[in-house]
C-alpha cells in the first residue's frame, strides 16, 4: 500500500488521490498528516506538501486541493517531455507539475463553474476549455500524466503492487428518435406527409409512403444491423432510448406505442437498454424520474444509466438532478461536434461537486466522440485516422474508450456510408 503525507487532508485531497491511484493506476493507498506514521512506514510513499520531509518521493503541492470554493486560477500551460500540463512545481519536486490538481481542475469541470457564455441549449462550449484553446482536448491528459507518475514510482519502488486496467470499448447508440415515418400515429404522420407536400420534398413522401405500407423500410430502423454486428465483434455495447412525451426538441415515438416498447423490450434481451433523458427533464427532477420509471416498466429491470438530450450538462446541477433520481452513472460528458475528452481522462470518475465540497454519489463515464463531430469528414478514411489517434492514446493508458452513434445518422443518406463507418470501428478498435 502506497502512503501519502500531507498537511492536510481535504474533501478534494482524497478524492483526487482516490481517482489517480485507485481507479487509473491500480494502486491501494491511505494517507496521514502525522510524520511520525510517514516515517516508520517501510513500503512506498509519498509526500505531497510545500516542503519535503526527508529525501522521499516528493510532490510540491499546488494551493487548489486545499481551498474552498472557486477562486480566479492563471492556468498557464507547459511541455511536460511532449505533454501539456499545468501547475508546475519547483526543483526539489520529483514532478516537473502538480498533476493532482491539474487532474482535480479537468475532473471537477472547475473552469464550467467560472462565467461563460452557453449555447442556445444551455451548453458549456468546447471553444471555452482550457483543452481546447491549448490543444490537448484529444489526449486523455490526466490519464497520461498518472501513468508518468507510475513510471517513477515503480523505478524508487520497483515492488510496489500494481494492478493495472484493462482497455475496454463501449459503443453507445443513442436513440432519441427511433423511426423516421414508422409507427407515429395518424395525426403526426398525417401532418407530415403534408409538410413534405408543401415543400415539394418528393423523395421522401416516396419514403413515407413505402415506409406506411412496410415498417420495417424505415430509415432509422437500423436495431438488427447493430444487434447483428454486436453479436459478430462480441462488443459492449449499450442502447439509450428516449421514452419521452412529444414535445418542441422530442420527437420519438410515443412512449405508449406498443411497436415502440417492444422495439425496446427486445433490445433489452442482447443489450444494456438505459434513458436518453428527454429535452423536458433537464430541469425537471420529477419528469426525469417519471421518464426512468416508465422506461423501467417496459424492460422490467431497475434503470440507471442516463444521457441528458443533446449532450446538455450544467455543472453540478444537471449531476444533482441525476443522483436525486437515483440514476447511478451518467454518460453524458463530452462534446457533439468535438472530439476528445471533455474532463481530460477515459476512465470513470465521480462528480465533484465544488459548490458543496463533497463526491456526488454518480460515476461520470466521459465519450471520446460522437457521430456527429465526425459528420464534417470527406471519407471513412478520414474518419478512421480520427478515431485511430484516439484509440491509440486510450490504449497506451488502460483506458475506456466510448463512442456515441445514434440510429438516425447510420439511417441518413449521406456521402459516408455510415453503417460502414461504424462497422470499421468497432471491428478495428474494440480491442
Amino acid at each position: 500500500m502506497l502512503l501519502i503525507y500531507t498537511h492536510r487532508i481535504t474533501p478534494r485531497f482524497s478524492y483526487i488521490m482516490r481517482q489517480v491511484f485507485t481507479r487509473i493506476l491500480g494502486i491501494k493507498v491511505s494517507y496521514t498528516t502525522k510524520v511520525e506514521d510517514f516515517i516508520k512506514h517501510t513500503g512506498a510513499k509519498i509526500t505531497y506538501t510545500k516542503q519535503p520531509l526527508q529525501n522521499e518521493f516528493f510532490v510540491r503541492s499546488n494551493d487548489l486541493l486545499f481551498e474552498q470554493g472557486i477562486n480566479d486560477i492563471q492556468i498557464n500551460v507547459a511541455d511536460w517531455e511532449g505533454v501539456p500540463c499545468f501547475f508546475t512545481t519547483s526543483e526539489n519536486s520529483a514532478l516537473p507539475f502538480d498533476i493532482f490538481s491539474a487532474s482535480f481542475y479537468l475532473l471537477s469541470r472547475y473552469e464550467e463553474y467560472l462565467p461563460h457564455v452557453k449555447d442556445i441549449h444551455g451548453r458549456f462550449s468546447p471553444k471555452d476549455s482550457v483543452a481546447y484553446q491549448n490543444d490537448f482536448l484529444t489526449l486523455p491528459v490526466v490519464d497520461i500524466w498518472a501513468n508518468k507518475l507510475l513510471d517513477r514510482l515503480l523505478e524508487r519502488f520497483p515492488d510496489m503492487e500494481v494492478k493495472k486496467p484493462i482497455y475496454k470499448y463501449t459503443s453507445i447508440i443513442d436513440v432519441n428518435t427511433s423511426h423516421c415515418f414508422a409507427h407515429r400515429g395518424f395525426t403526426r404522420s398525417l401532418a407530415g406527409f403534408l409538410l413534405d407536400l408543401v415543400n415539394l420534398k418528393f423523395k421522401r413522401l416516396f419514403e413515407r409512403v413505402v415506409v406506411w405500407f412496410n415498417p420495417q423500410k424505415d430509415p432509422y430502423d437500423n436495431f438488427g444491423f447493430l444487434i447483428e454486428k454486436k453479436k459478430e465483434y462480441d462488443i459492449n455495447c449499450m442502447f439509450f432510448f428516449q421514452f419521452a412525451m412529444y414535445s418542441t426538441y422530442d420527437k420519438n415515438v410515443s412512449p405508449n406505442n406498443n411497436n415502440f416498447r417492444f422495439l425496446i423490450k427486445s433490445i433489452a434481451d442482447y443489450c444494456k437498454v438505459s434513458l436518453a433523458a428527454s429535452y423536458s427533464s433537464f430541469n425537471d427532477v420529477e419528469v426525469l424520474r417519471r421518464e426512468k420509471k416508465n422506461l423501467a416498466e417496459v424492460i422490467n429491470r431497475q434503470v440507471e444509466y442516463s444521457r441528458m438530450r443533446y449532450n446538455r450538462v450544467d455543472v453540478p446541477q444537471t449531476y444533482r438532478n441525476l443522483v436525486d433520481a437515483e440514476f447511478t452513472d451518467d454518460f453524458t460528458m463530452g462534446y457533439t461536434h468535438e472530439i476528445g475528452f471533455r474532463a481530460g481522462t477515459s476512465f470513470p470518475f465521480y462528480l465533484y461537486d465544488i459548490n458543496m465540497e463533497l463526491q456526488q454519489p454518480i460515476r461520470v463515464h466521459s465519450f471520446a466522440f460522437h457521430d456527429y463531430a465526425l459528420h464534417g469528414e470527406d471519407s471513412i478514411e478520414d474518419i478512421l485516422d480520427k478515431v485511430r489517434s484516439l484509440y491509440r492514446e486510450v490504449k497506451k493508458v488502460n483506458g475506456n474508450l466510448i463512442s456515441v452513434f445514434s440510429n438516425e445518422l447510420l439511417g441518413t443518406e449521406h456521402h459516408i456510408d455510415w453503417k460502414a463507418t461504424y462497422e470499421a470501428i468497432i471491428k478495428n478498435y474494440h480491442v
